[in-house]
């Protein structure tokens, strides 16, 4: 289980990573496409310049900082950086506030944005997603053959993306 702020990698095979009640927050999914090792974080705020302090108690809190956490934790367990792929789940806009039911402070969005941000500085490319809309998800990443489901509220367990085995 990934909770809030949190991040899980593996390489065991029988292993799923999961997240639950993805509102606002990503569920960044990174997934070596040739070897059985994955990680996904529950990024919850955009950017840690925006913390409190200097100091970034949790670093996988943030799309700024959880990025590249996750990258070193997934080299270090033998991951390529050639062969990782990401997937992202949340991002959606769960309150709403002003005339016509828009936000400025549209966090989902802004979330999604500084993920895709850092993934783009790592070259890291996604290769799905479901995000935005107004609907909490559930995201599970199976390490064995990296695939990705993911289950809106309400909805049913999905199939988003699955790694291409090239062996």
């Amino acid at each position: 289980m990934v909770r809030m702020g949190e991040y899980r990698v593996s390489r065991t095979a029988g292993e799923q990573l999961i997240t639950i009640g993805l509102g606002s927050c990503i569920g960044l999914a990174l997934i070596d496409r040739d070897r059985d090792i994955a990680g996904l974080a529950h990024i919850v705020l955009p950017d840690s310049k925006d913390a409190a302090s200097g100091a970034i108690a949790q670093p996988t809190k943030f799309a700024d900082t959880a990025v590249p956490k996750m990258l070193d934790e997934l080299a270090r367990m033998g991951a390529r950086r050639s062969g990782l792929v990401a997937v992202l789940v949340g991002g959606a806009q769960m309150f709403s506030f002003g005339s016509g039911g828009k936000s400025t402070l549209d966090i989902g969005r802004r979330n999604e944005a500084a993920t895709r941000e850092a993934l783009n500085a790592a070259k890291i490319p996604v290769m799905a997603n479901a995000t935005g809309g107004t609907k909490g998800r559930t995201v599970v990443v199976h390490v064995a053959g990296g695939m990705v489901t993911v289950k809106e509220a309400g909805g049913t367990e999905s199939e988003l993306w699955r790694a291409g085995r090239t062996r």
